[in-house]
């Protein structure tokens, strides 16, 4: 995908632009790490990798700054489970 997910601080989530929709995912910090609470993928959109592609962005970011990651939501935990290069940031 062209596009980059983004973290908007001001709504506590990260965000990846597809056409006029947004597929986000919400979290909450705690001071070494960021707990990712809720995926949400427009329905028109699921199942053609959105959601994957938003999470790897997200951690993508989360490495950039030095935290770690806790799932807090099923798909987060999913995606960890099949991306074993990104065990080094779970809390």
């Amino acid at each position: 995908m062209a596009a980059s997910v983004r973290d908007n601080k001001d709504k506590n989530r990260f965000e990846l632009d597809i056409g006029s929709d947004i597929a986000f995912a919400n979290y909450r910090l705690t001071p070494s790490a960021v707990i990712i609470t809720h995926t949400e993928t427009p329905p028109a959109l699921r199942g053609r990798g959105v959601g994957s592609e938003l999470v790897k962005g997200a951690l993508d970011l989360i490495r950039r700054d030095g935290r770690k990651v806790i799932a807090g939501c099923g798909f987060v935990a999913d995606y960890l489970d099949r991306h074993p290069e990104d065990a080094d940031l779970v809390a």
